[in-house]
């Protein structure tokens, strides 16, 4: 192994106390505060170059140095250098480490670089690429998602005023950056699930695994180990056979990779549409589409290909294939069941098994359907009806006659009301009366009886009687006309009291003709 190399100064030491003062190897050593195999090491070279004590005086420390350590042969070949470029896509793929692609390596260059400088050389060379570049994910992994910071301002019909403003969603993959933006009304649940799915579309594969921020429509509740995703952003994420990662808070490393792609996007759509006026979000998504296809097919400073090369090379092969249909938005909610066996959901009323009477249930709607599980097993499926207060009930949904609600019948909520007055009897069982099934007016007459609660027995009697005279059979009617106080007004009909009695000594209007 060689010795490492002294200052010429102190070479001169050594020959001039070995060779001049013919003290030992070990004494020179201790006197210059070197090792006794340094020591030998230049004596060796000093004979080897024919140099004595004292050393001519014309003889420089370049001169000197360039006779003791001569430079040797230049190397015969230099080793065959890998693709780096390659061997940096190739890392993205699934099981593929720096081993396995050293050994393929030596395999076409056996005289190529050592394992330990095959690593050295392609650290050196991942040094120099962007940090959005530098990181490491999986082809067809990972696809991160978030909403740009800036918004887009639309205009009105004249482009004069700024009227309302658009979000920026930004989704990115997480092996080759593939981009893709949308311009999106807001930041609500209907437009994030959206989203994904035009996403997913404009892939045309889905990845394993979706991050989001901490958003609020997408994560219910934001956990460091267990967050808990929205049902329905859940329900799609099973619908395209993909799981929700949502990232931890505060971890800006997690979102790193969409952080830079909304960067990008705001960079090279937000900034470079600044001057455009949009006047829907139609129009906006027209001209970001340009931008999105401009970004991915831009070639890369650093790296060979594009955006787009990468993502046909190494993401699109590892992703999953879309599903036959598209998911379509549904909303979850957990009503109890009435004991008119029916649940409210969006103002209309659903029947469901009359068992179920008390039970929490979960309700799924779409824009088509409406659907009721219990203990996750399906009990009930409407059509959806947007018809406001009224019912849908599936006669298989009802009891038998002779068990129809031993507890609650028509007979006993009629009872209950007189306690209230006849008008309430009276006004309930026209209100039974009018449903196609009696127990469809259930839930309305123990509304008018528990108002009684609010507002006392007496002014809840009046309001009935009001509601009678002018046949409105409902519990809103009711509620009405006691917000607004009708009930203390005349009757229609009926003339109102007079507020003084005649009396002999008050002058009537005749008297100031």
């Amino acid at each position: 192994m060689p010795r490492p190399r002294l200052a010429m100064r102190k070479v001169r030491d050594i020959l001039r106390l070995a060779l001049g003062e013919d003290l030992s190897r070990r004494q020179v050593g201790a006197s210059l505060g070197i090792p006794h195999t340094t020591v030998a090491d230049h004596l060796r070279r000093a004979t080897e170059a024919g140099l004595a004590w004292p050393l001519p005086d014309d003889l420089d420390d370049a001169a000197l140095e360039a006779l003791l350590f001569p430079k040797g042969p230049a190397p015969a070949k230099v080793r065959p250098q890998p693709d780096y470029h390659a061997v940096h896509r190739e890392l993205r793929g699934p099981g593929v480490t720096l081993m396995l692609l050293w050994l393929e390596y030596k395999e076409r260059h056996p005289d190529g670089y050592g394992y330990s400088q095959f690593c050295f050389h392609y650290r050196q060379f991942q040094r120099h690429l962007d940090v959005v570049m530098r990181q490491e994910h999986r082809a067809g992994e990972k696809c991160f998602v978030d909403f740009a910071g800036q918004r887009i301002p639309l205009y009105d019909r004249a482009r004069r005023a700024v009227i309302d403003h658009a979000e920026l969603f930004v989704a990115v993959l997480g092996a080759s950056n593939y981009l893709y933006a949308e311009a999106l009304p807001s930041q609500e649940l209907p437009h994030w699930i959206a989203a994904h799915v035009h996403a997913f579309e404009f892939f045309g594969a889905v990845p394993r695994l979706v991050v989001p921020d901490n958003l609020r429509s997408g994560v219910t509740k934001a956990h460091r180990y267990e967050p808990e995703v929205n049902a329905t952003y859940q329900e799609m994420a099973t619908h395209y056979g993909v799981a929700i990662l949502p990232t931890r808070p505060y971890k800006p490393r997690d979102k790193a990779k969409v952080e830079a792609g909304v960067l990008l996007a705001e960079r090279w759509i937000l900034a470079r549409l600044r001057h455009q006026r949009f006047s829907s979000v139609a129009e906006a998504n027209a001209a970001i589409a340009a931008c999105v296809t401009e970004i991915n097919e831009r070639p890369f400073k650093k790296m060979d290909g594009s955006r787009r090369s990468l993502f046909e090379e190494i993401d699109r092969p590892a992703m999953g294939p879309l599903p036959a249909e598209r998911y379509e938005f549904a909303t979850w909610k957990v009503p109890t069941v009435n004991i008119d066996y029916h649940v409210e959901l969006d103002c209309h009323y659903y029947s469901v098994p009359y068992q179920l009477v008390g039970k929490k249930v979960d309700a799924r709607m779409t824009a088509r359907t409406v659907e009721v599980f219990f203990s996750g097993k399906r009990v009930a499926s409407h059509l959806r009806s947007y018809r406001r207060w009224h019912h849908t009930t599936d006669p298989a949904h009802m009891p038998e006659s002779h068990r129809r609600h031993a507890a609650w019948s028509p007979s006993r909520i009629i009872a209950w009301a007189e306690k209230t007055g006849p008008s309430t009897a009276e006004l309930v069982t026209e209100i039974m009366a009018a449903r196609p099934h009696p127990e469809q007016g259930f839930r309305s007459a123990l509304g008018i009886i528990r108002l009684g609660d609010r507002h006392g027995q007496a002014r809840v009697e009046a309001a009935c009687t009001r509601a009678l005279a002018v046949r409105s059979f409902s519990y809103r009617s009711v509620e009405s006309i006691l917000k607004h106080d009708l009930d203390r007004q005349p009757l229609p009909g009926e003339s109102p009291p007079r507020a003084h009695p005649p009396h002999h000594n008050v002058r009537g209007p005749d008297y100031y003709h």
